[in-house]
Protein backbone atom coordinates (compact mmCIF):
# COMPACT_ATOMS: atom_id res chain seq x y z
CA UNK A 1 0.00 0.00 0.00
CA UNK A 2 2.51 2.38 0.75
CA UNK A 3 4.70 1.36 -2.68
CA UNK A 4 1.83 2.01 -4.42
CA UNK A 5 0.84 5.51 -2.61
CA UNK A 6 4.40 6.88 -3.41
CA UNK A 7 3.92 5.73 -6.74
CA UNK A 8 0.84 7.48 -7.45
CA UNK A 9 2.47 10.63 -5.77
CA UNK A 10 5.46 10.32 -7.96
CA UNK A 11 3.92 10.29 -11.30
CA UNK A 12 1.65 13.38 -10.10
CA UNK A 13 4.87 15.22 -9.35
CA UNK A 14 6.50 14.09 -12.61
CA UNK A 15 3.36 14.92 -14.65
CA UNK A 16 2.69 18.35 -13.54
CA UNK A 17 6.65 19.28 -13.28
CA UNK A 18 6.88 18.09 -16.84
CA UNK A 19 3.74 19.60 -17.92
CA UNK A 20 5.31 22.94 -15.91
CA UNK A 21 8.63 23.24 -17.16
CA UNK A 22 7.11 22.31 -21.23
CA UNK A 23 4.62 25.09 -20.83
CA UNK A 24 7.72 27.16 -19.91
CA UNK A 25 9.87 26.13 -22.47
CA UNK A 26 7.34 27.06 -24.91
CA UNK A 27 5.45 25.38 -27.77
CA UNK A 28 8.86 24.88 -29.99
CA UNK A 29 8.72 21.05 -28.59
CA UNK A 30 5.84 20.28 -30.17
CA UNK A 31 5.62 22.17 -33.20
CA UNK A 32 9.29 22.26 -34.51
CA UNK A 33 10.39 19.06 -34.40
CA UNK A 34 14.37 19.39 -35.22
CA UNK A 35 17.00 16.69 -34.38
CA UNK A 36 17.92 18.85 -30.68
CA UNK A 37 14.36 18.89 -29.58
CA UNK A 38 13.39 15.53 -30.74
CA UNK A 39 16.42 14.34 -28.63
CA UNK A 40 15.50 16.75 -25.94
CA UNK A 41 11.29 15.52 -26.05
CA UNK A 42 13.13 11.69 -25.61
CA UNK A 43 15.21 12.64 -22.54
CA UNK A 44 12.41 14.34 -20.81
CA UNK A 45 10.01 11.52 -21.22
CA UNK A 46 12.32 8.67 -19.54
CA UNK A 47 13.37 11.43 -16.64
CA UNK A 48 9.81 12.09 -16.07
CA UNK A 49 9.36 7.72 -16.62
CA UNK A 50 11.82 7.75 -13.79
CA UNK A 51 10.97 9.94 -11.55
CA UNK A 52 7.63 8.33 -11.64
CA UNK A 53 8.34 4.82 -11.12
CA UNK A 54 11.78 4.61 -9.28
CA UNK A 55 11.65 3.56 -5.70
CA UNK A 56 15.05 3.38 -5.19
CA UNK A 57 15.93 6.60 -5.36
CA UNK A 58 15.10 9.55 -3.24
CA UNK A 59 12.29 11.65 -5.24
CA UNK A 60 13.71 14.98 -5.38
CA UNK A 61 16.92 13.51 -7.12
CA UNK A 62 15.37 12.88 -10.45
CA UNK A 63 13.32 15.73 -9.93
CA UNK A 64 16.57 17.77 -9.48
CA UNK A 65 17.37 16.08 -12.44
CA UNK A 66 14.65 17.07 -14.34
CA UNK A 67 14.03 20.53 -13.50
CA UNK A 68 18.31 20.67 -14.33
CA UNK A 69 17.47 19.41 -17.67
CA UNK A 70 14.83 22.33 -18.26
CA UNK A 71 16.77 24.51 -17.34
CA UNK A 72 19.80 23.63 -19.81
CA UNK A 73 17.31 23.27 -22.65
CA UNK A 74 15.81 26.94 -21.97
CA UNK A 75 19.50 28.43 -22.17
CA UNK A 76 20.12 26.69 -25.19
CA UNK A 77 16.80 27.64 -26.85
CA UNK A 78 17.60 30.81 -25.70
CA UNK A 79 20.99 31.38 -27.07
CA UNK A 80 19.85 29.41 -30.73
CA UNK A 81 17.43 32.76 -31.00
CA UNK A 82 20.33 35.24 -30.23
CA UNK A 83 23.59 33.65 -31.87
CA UNK A 84 23.36 32.33 -34.71
CA UNK A 85 26.16 30.08 -35.00
CA UNK A 86 25.02 27.69 -32.07
CA UNK A 87 21.73 27.61 -34.09
CA UNK A 88 23.67 26.29 -36.77
CA UNK A 89 25.06 24.07 -34.73
CA UNK A 90 22.45 22.96 -32.51
CA UNK A 91 19.45 23.30 -34.99
CA UNK A 92 21.09 23.02 -38.46
CA UNK A 93 20.46 24.81 -41.49
CA UNK A 94 18.54 24.44 -44.50
CA UNK A 95 19.92 22.42 -47.66
CA UNK A 96 19.32 22.53 -51.33
CA UNK A 97 18.64 19.34 -52.55
CA UNK A 98 17.48 19.51 -55.66
CA UNK A 99 17.82 22.32 -58.46
CA UNK A 100 15.96 23.09 -61.66
CA UNK A 101 14.59 19.28 -61.59
CA UNK A 102 18.45 17.99 -61.14
CA UNK A 103 19.12 16.00 -57.20
CA UNK A 104 22.16 17.26 -55.18
CA UNK A 105 23.97 14.19 -54.53
CA UNK A 106 26.29 15.26 -52.02
CA UNK A 107 23.65 17.87 -50.20
CA UNK A 108 21.41 14.76 -50.00
CA UNK A 109 23.69 11.99 -48.60
CA UNK A 110 25.03 14.62 -46.27
CA UNK A 111 21.73 13.78 -44.10
CA UNK A 112 21.72 10.08 -44.66
CA UNK A 113 18.91 10.46 -47.04
CA UNK A 114 18.26 7.76 -49.96
CA UNK A 115 17.07 8.85 -53.45
CA UNK A 116 13.60 6.72 -51.91
CA UNK A 117 13.19 9.25 -49.01
CA UNK A 118 13.56 11.72 -51.44
CA UNK A 119 11.03 10.72 -53.39
CA UNK A 120 8.81 9.78 -50.24
CA UNK A 121 8.78 13.40 -49.33
CA UNK A 122 8.26 14.36 -53.09
CA UNK A 123 5.04 12.42 -52.93
CA UNK A 124 3.90 14.19 -50.01
CA UNK A 125 4.11 17.39 -51.40
CA UNK A 126 2.09 15.49 -54.60
CA UNK A 127 4.84 16.02 -56.80
CA UNK A 128 5.43 12.45 -58.55
CA UNK A 129 8.03 13.87 -61.09
CA UNK A 130 11.73 15.41 -59.92
CA UNK A 131 11.55 17.55 -63.17
CA UNK A 132 8.87 19.48 -62.03
CA UNK A 133 10.62 20.60 -59.19
CA UNK A 134 12.85 24.08 -59.58
CA UNK A 135 14.08 24.17 -55.56
CA UNK A 136 13.69 21.61 -53.41
CA UNK A 137 15.15 22.52 -49.91
CA UNK A 138 15.54 20.10 -47.30
CA UNK A 139 14.62 21.62 -43.82
CA UNK A 140 16.17 21.26 -39.71
CA UNK A 141 13.42 19.76 -38.90
CA UNK A 142 13.10 17.12 -41.96
CA UNK A 143 10.67 18.65 -43.88
CA UNK A 144 11.18 19.65 -47.90
CA UNK A 145 10.50 22.33 -48.67
CA UNK A 146 9.36 22.69 -52.29
CA UNK A 147 9.09 25.44 -55.86
CA UNK A 148 7.56 24.65 -58.60
CA UNK A 149 8.77 25.60 -62.08
CA UNK A 150 6.20 27.58 -63.04
CA UNK A 151 4.73 26.02 -65.94
CA UNK A 152 3.83 22.99 -62.89
CA UNK A 153 1.77 25.50 -60.59
CA UNK A 154 -1.23 24.57 -60.12
CA UNK A 155 -3.88 26.02 -62.28
CA UNK A 156 -7.55 24.63 -62.41
CA UNK A 157 -8.33 23.36 -65.67
CA UNK A 158 -11.39 24.50 -65.69
CA UNK A 159 -10.40 28.05 -65.67
CA UNK A 160 -8.15 27.13 -68.96
CA UNK A 161 -11.17 25.60 -70.86
CA UNK A 162 -9.24 22.17 -71.89
CA UNK A 163 -9.54 18.63 -71.60
CA UNK A 164 -6.39 17.75 -69.27
CA UNK A 165 -4.31 14.39 -70.22
CA UNK A 166 -4.40 11.41 -68.21
CA UNK A 167 -0.58 11.67 -66.39
CA UNK A 168 0.84 8.52 -65.06
CA UNK A 169 3.35 7.91 -62.38
CA UNK A 170 7.46 8.03 -63.47
CA UNK A 171 8.87 4.79 -63.89
CA UNK A 172 12.10 4.09 -62.82
CA UNK A 173 14.89 2.31 -64.85
CA UNK A 174 18.06 3.50 -63.71
CA UNK A 175 18.76 4.11 -59.77
CA UNK A 176 22.24 4.74 -58.81
CA UNK A 177 23.77 3.46 -61.57
CA UNK A 178 22.14 0.11 -62.14
CA UNK A 179 19.47 -0.35 -64.72
CA UNK A 180 15.63 -1.56 -63.73
CA UNK A 181 15.23 -4.14 -66.46
CA UNK A 182 11.81 -5.30 -64.87
CA UNK A 183 10.28 -1.84 -65.61
CA UNK A 184 12.15 -1.75 -68.89
CA UNK A 185 9.94 -4.82 -70.02
CA UNK A 186 6.65 -3.51 -68.62
CA UNK A 187 7.19 -0.15 -70.88
CA UNK A 188 8.36 -3.26 -73.92
CA UNK A 189 11.99 -1.45 -74.27
CA UNK A 190 14.94 -3.19 -74.15
CA UNK A 191 18.12 -2.17 -72.41
CA UNK A 192 19.99 -1.42 -75.57
CA UNK A 193 17.15 1.34 -76.41
CA UNK A 194 18.02 2.90 -73.36
CA UNK A 195 21.69 2.93 -73.32
CA UNK A 196 20.91 4.57 -76.92
CA UNK A 197 19.14 7.13 -75.26
CA UNK A 198 21.80 8.05 -73.00
CA UNK A 199 24.14 7.84 -75.60
CA UNK A 200 22.21 10.49 -77.55
CA UNK A 201 22.10 12.75 -74.24
CA UNK A 202 25.77 12.62 -73.94
CA UNK A 203 25.88 9.85 -71.27
CA UNK A 204 28.92 7.75 -71.98
CA UNK A 205 28.71 5.28 -68.86
CA UNK A 206 25.53 4.24 -67.36
CA UNK A 207 27.66 4.28 -63.89
CA UNK A 208 27.46 8.14 -64.04
CA UNK A 209 23.46 8.13 -63.81
CA UNK A 210 21.98 8.86 -60.33
CA UNK A 211 18.41 8.55 -61.18
CA UNK A 212 16.51 8.10 -64.65
CA UNK A 213 12.67 7.52 -65.15
CA UNK A 214 10.56 7.48 -68.05
CA UNK A 215 7.05 9.50 -68.45
CA UNK A 216 3.82 7.87 -69.81
CA UNK A 217 5.35 9.76 -73.27
CA UNK A 218 8.99 7.37 -72.89
CA UNK A 219 10.59 10.47 -72.29
CA UNK A 220 13.37 10.19 -70.58
CA UNK A 221 14.71 12.42 -67.41
CA UNK A 222 18.32 11.24 -66.79
CA UNK A 223 20.29 12.90 -63.37
CA UNK A 224 23.69 12.57 -63.53
CA UNK A 225 25.61 12.22 -60.60
CA UNK A 226 28.10 14.89 -61.16
CA UNK A 227 25.39 17.49 -62.19
CA UNK A 228 26.02 20.13 -64.98
CA UNK A 229 24.04 23.33 -63.32
CA UNK A 230 25.31 26.81 -65.04
CA UNK A 231 24.00 28.56 -61.93
CA UNK A 232 24.26 26.60 -58.80
CA UNK A 233 22.93 27.87 -55.87
CA UNK A 234 23.81 27.50 -52.36
CA UNK A 235 21.97 28.14 -49.46
CA UNK A 236 24.00 26.82 -46.79
CA UNK A 237 26.47 28.86 -44.78
CA UNK A 238 28.91 25.84 -45.09
CA UNK A 239 31.20 26.21 -48.40
CA UNK A 240 32.11 22.25 -47.69
CA UNK A 241 28.02 20.98 -48.49
CA UNK A 242 28.38 22.17 -51.73
CA UNK A 243 27.50 19.44 -54.96
CA UNK A 244 29.81 19.51 -57.69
Amino acid sequence: MKVGMEIVLQTLLAFFVLLFLTRVLGRQQVSQLTMHEYVNGITFGSIAATLATDLNQRTWHHLMGLILFGILTFTASYLTMKSKIVSKVLQGEPVLVIQDGKILEKNLARFQYTLEDLNILLRKKDIFNIVDVKYGILEPTGDLSVLKVAQKESVKVEDLNITPKLADLPVEVIVTGSIIYENLRKKNLTAQWLIEQLRIAGVKDIKDVFYATLDVDDNLYIDRTQDMLSDKKDISESDDVKDT
